[in-house]
């Protein structure tokens, strides 16, 4: 039995896909929450996240922040979410780019406002986006992905 098979369940699908679907999933939901909370409480105050933390950013409150937060990290996931489940010709793609956009947002946070390290949070989620990068690249994914074959 080779590795790809001993990788994959009965639908075919590879263990990995199962996991960046689940890490995808996790990412949308908090980001749904995240970005919700700071949109409705601009203020961050509902997060205990105190608008000092923008110092050094353009921002003077998290409206705009909540709003990219809850669209890009937010729907943006639930929907790739359900796009590799049914094997969505942009799937792939779709997980690639909220890898990529997770990644960058963290990078590009704490080029503005620091690294905060208590919470950890940019370090669990700047983690979760270089898993979910390096998940998406793995050969088996992208064979599991390939709608070509499975039409």
């Amino acid at each position: 039995m080779n590795q790809s098979a001993k990788n994959t369940t009965k639908s075919g699908r590879s263990l990995s896909l199962y996991l960046i679907m689940a890490l995808i999933l996790f990412q949308g939901v908090s980001g749904l929450f995240g970005g919700a909370a700071l949109v409705a409480d601009p203020s961050g105050e509902f997060l205990s996240m105190p608008v000092s933390m923008l110092e050094g950013s353009p921002f003077d409150n998290f409206l705009i922040p909540g709003f990219i937060l809850f669209t890009v990290l937010g729907i943006l996931p639930v929907v790739v979410f359900f796009g590799l489940g049914k094997r969505a010709i942009w799937a792939w793609p779709g997980a690639f780019v909220v890898s990529t956009a997770l990644i960058a947002w963290i990078g590009v946070e704490i080029m503005m406002v620091g690294y905060h390290s208590d919470p950890p949070l940019q370090l669990i989620y700047g983690l979760i986006g270089l898993v979910l990068l390096g998940l998406v690249m793995l050969p088996s994914v992208r064979r599991a992905l390939d709608v070509t074959q499975h039409s």
